[in-house]
Order: C-alpha cells, then sequence, then structure tokens
C-alpha cells in the first residue's frame, strides 16, 4: 500500500506547482514591458499577457510627408515589446518546468 502514499504526494506536489503557476502567470499580466524604435521616438508598452496596453509617439517623428517611417517605427516597437514580453513569459513559466520530464509538455 505504500505506492499509495507515494501518488498522493505526487498529486499534492502538482496542486502546490499549479497553484504556483497560476500565480505567476497572473504576476505576468500585471508586468508592463517597454519597446521602442527610432532611439525612443516611439515606446509601446505591453503587459506580459502581451496585451498592448500604451503607444507613445514623440511629436517630432510625425511626419505627414513619410507615414510610412511612423509605421515601420510603431511596428518594430510593438515587435521588441512582444519578444520581451515573450523572453519574460519563458524565463517566468519554464522555471515550472526545468527538471521535470512531461511527456507531452513541449
Amino acid at each position: 500500500m505504500r505506492g499509495m502514499g507515494n501518488m498522493q504526494n505526487m498529486m499534492k506536489q502538482m496542486q502546490k506547482m499549479q497553484k504556483k503557476m497560476a500565480e505567476a502567470q497572473e504576476e505576468l499580466g500585471e508586468k508592463r514591458i517597454e519597446g521602442t524604435a527610432g532611439g525612443g521616438m516611439v515606446t509601446v508598452i505591453v503587459s506580459g499577457h502581451k496585451q498592448v496596453l500604451e503607444v507613445n509617439i514623440k511629436e517630432e517623428v510625425v511626419d505627414p510627408e513619410d507615414i510610412d517611417m511612423l509605421q515601420d517605427l510603431v511596428l518594430a516597437a510593438t515587435n521588441d515589446a512582444l519578444k520581451k514580453a515573450e523572453d519574460l513569459t519563458n524565463d517566468t513559466m519554464g522555471q515550472f518546468t526545468k527538471g521535470m520530464n512531461l511527456p507531452g509538455m513541449f
């Protein structure tokens, strides 16, 4: 009957880990990650859940003759912020999967 105790213990560990993962996921949502382009002319802020929260554009970069450049800067700043958010997510959530050999997880 010793195997049952181990199984229960493992289930408790899994529940603890799930709770920690949920908390980490929640914390990620509260993080604000900044991406920039054009030397800070365009700044995009995203949450850890990869939602765009803010787009800030410095006045001097706004040129009605060159909308393409502005669009490229916004795109670059957004992608920069999303890449940083992705890295943060991987770092944060990666700690839960390190050392665990769960088939089908990745």
